[in-house]
């Protein structure tokens, strides 16, 4: 038995073994230095000096971040629409969602980014204590209401459920409190959720075992907790979907600093001195010449530049192998054998992962809307869509050129690579084909064509 409010629980530890590949990728160069030996491996025979030096000039490609950004970008490439359903109370909230100045919009982006590169995060949706408040009225003259507070994966401690509903939540969270006129100070605490309650931990200034320090009922039935998943295992559990990737990356850092390492031998020639004078002194400068004992040598010893080359060769084939594994977020799923069901939603077996991940993370939305309406004694908190780019189109850097080799081969018609260019932003959704074909026509052949 355990009394620690601080204590994880082994699906915790699990998920944290992936975190810790995760984050610092998506902490960039700095965060992967601070991992140190447990993404970046010191050489056998590598002292301690050598290595700090070659881990505080080793850099990250940061593809993980970036696919994950783009992803999100994606999700979000036209703004969440509220619904006709959603309160006008509840869309007032939505333009101060967590009291601190961001839309529901702008909030939303974060929560999916951090679900989307950690396989999961969570929102809470909180209202302040209302004190001597007593009735509603009060409640709205003060400015109380409730708002949504995002908990991010590595918080989280512990949990436990009845049926598939939460029964207690368990995460960590700092708060800021005034430290003298001027100063704040930086107070980690650990809340307990429960059921219709609350608890706050904190441990005294000496240390020492936590104890509690404030607790509160709450008037919902349930926790007002809702957690969006883009790789859910089970209740509370996740698989970031773009782990193998991860990996990827983390190979990329490792072998980029072998290759920094060689590089950085490489360039620097060995010279050999061969001489049986034990007395032989070399000075090496522009304005000084040595004298060598009769049949004595000296060369100096390069690198022929093969492992250089190779070892390029696999960085970028790595990252093609990392684009390719971002890229498959968008590749539809064809299911081969569909039952009933399936057929008659058609549409739905099409969508990509990131589709799918999309629509489900707009039912956490309207769960975080629907809790605000329960606080506000409300019905129906309403609906959410969101209106992504799902399109594959794997990296525009790399599809257009290919798409302008094929019409310049005639494998490819004016028209499609002109609604593929529009497709991809490039060209602006204003202009249509014919309209530009009569434009193509009344200004005459391009200088220099035949």
């Amino acid at each position: 038995m355990s009394n620690d409010p601080s204590q994880t629980i082994p699906a915790v530890d699990a998920m944290r073994e992936d975190w810790a590949v995760v984050a610092p990728l998506m902490g960039g160069t700095k965060a992967m230095r601070a991992a140190g030996k447990l993404l970046l491996p010191q050489y056998p025979a590598e002292d301690d000096d050598t290595y700090k030096t070659r881990l505080s000039l080793s850099t990250l490609l940061p593809a993980y971040a970036e696919t994950v950004g783009n992803m999100t970008s994606r999700v979000f490439a036209e703004p969440l629409q509220l619904g006709d359903d959603v309160p006008e109370q509840i869309k007032t909230l939505c333009l101060d969602i967590d009291r601190a100045g961001n839309d529901l919009n702008s909030w939303a982006v974060e929560w999916f980014k951090a679900g989307l590169s950690h396989g999961l995060c969570h929102a809470l949706v909180d209202y302040p204590q209302t004190g001597e408040l007593r009735t509603r009225a009060d409640e709205i003259a003060a400015g109380v209401r409730p708002y949504a507070v995002l908990i991010k994966p590595e918080q989280v401690l512990g949990w436990r459920s009845e049926g598939g509903q939460l029964t207690q939540v368990r995460y960590i969270e700092a708060v800021e409190e005034p430290d003298g006129e001027f100063g704040v100070a930086c107070v980690q605490q650990i809340r307990v959720l429960e059921l219709g309650a609350w608890r706050i931990y904190r441990r005294p200034d000496n240390g020492g075992a936590w104890v509690l320090h404030d607790e509160g009922t709450n008037s919902l039935s349930r926790i007002p907790w809702v957690t969006f998943y883009a790789g859910r295992t089970g209740l509370m559990t996740a698989k970031p979907p773009l782990l193998e990737l991860a990996h990827l990356n983390v190979k990329h850092w490792q072998s980029q600093s072998d290759q920094d390492n060689l590089l950085h031998v490489a360039r620097v020639p060995l010279l050999f001195i061969f001489t049986n004078d034990e007395q032989f002194q070399l000075v090496i400068s522009a304005g000084s010449a040595t004298r060598m004992p009769e049949g004595g040598d000296a060369k100096y010893v390069e690198h022929t530049g093969a492992a250089i080359e190779a070892g390029r060769q696999s960085l970028l084939d790595l990252i093609d192998e990392m684009r390719m594994a971002g890229a498959k977020l968008l590749q539809k799923d064809k299911q081969q054998t569909k039952t009933a069901t399936q057929a008659e939603e058609e549409a739905a077996q099409d969508l990509s992962p990131l589709a799918r991940m999309a629509a489900q993370f707009a039912d956490c939305l309207a769960n975080v809307l629907q809790l605000m309406a329960e606080y506000r004694g409300e019905a129906n908190g309403g609906s959410v869509e969101m209106r992504g780019n799902f399109d594959t189109d794997y990296a525009p850097e790399v599809s257009l050129p290919q798409l302008l080799a094929m019409a310049n081969a005639g494998r490819l018609s004016d028209e499609t690579l002109f609604a593929e260019f529009q497709r991809r932003g490039v060209i602006s959704d204003e202009y249509s084909w014919q309209d530009e074909q009569a434009r193509i026509a009344e200004q005459g052949p391009a200088p220099g064509a035949l």
